[in-house]
């Protein structure tokens, strides 16, 4: 059973995670510890709140987690895939990971539109191609909870879905995958999804 090591950094519902994970056939271990990220197989980086926190909080496992992605396949799920880009403007300017070129911004205001954009909405299949989404139909049905989305370009988008604006909803350079939605609360199509990213081990 292929080992998956989810970054305890102190944000995010850890253990939801761990559950899905192990629903999709991986054993799934929570840690801090450096040493044990540089021996994965695979990582997992959760989150939710705030950026400069989800940052600050991660420390100095950064440079850690961006020196093991150059061998193994990564996942950042919500708050952990907006971590892997350049740069978000929640509370100001903070810069990112910079595992995936693109910035963090925040939804607009239009009337009659809620921020967060809380609740299930549909994933557009953007790159067919790629592992991740392997047998996905080109549009499925997901569960989202942010307030910030991700801007980057098609070249790096996996998947798209719109909300105030079209956006992309996961992403991907290299060994480097994050989505937006949280696979955990999407059902069936989110434990396919995590069965993907465990079968890139």
């Amino acid at each position: 059973m292929k080992k998956i090591v989810i970054v305890d950094y102190g944000l995010g519902n850890l253990r939801s995670v761990v559950r899905g994970l192990e629903n999709a056939g991986a054993t799934a271990v929570i840690t801090s510890d450096p040493d044990e990220i540089a021996g994965a197989e695979a990582i997992v980086l959760p989150g939710v709140g705030a950026f400069r926190e989800g940052m600050d909080q991660l420390g100095p496992l950064q440079k850690t987690v961006v020196d093991a992605v150059r061998d193994i396949p990564l996942l950042g799920i919500c708050l952990g895939m907006q971590m892997l880009m350049d740069a978000s403007e929640e509370h100001g300017a903070h810069r990112g990971l910079g595992l995936i070129p693109g910035h963090v911004k925040k939804f607009p205001t239009v009337p009659g539109m809620k921020v967060p954009h809380m609740g299930w909405n549909s994933i557009c299949i953007e790159r067919p191609d790629n592992p991740l989404f392997a047998g996905f139909a080109t549009e499925e049905y997901v569960y989202f909870v942010h307030s910030y989305y991700a801007d980057t370009t098609p070249e790096f988008t996996l998947t798209s879905t719109t909300y105030i604006h079209p956006f992309a909803s996961s992403i991907c350079n290299h060994n480097a995958y994050g989505v937006q939605f949280h696979p955990e609360k999407s059902g069936e199509v989110g434990l396919r999804m995590l069965k993907n990213f465990i079968n890139l081990v």
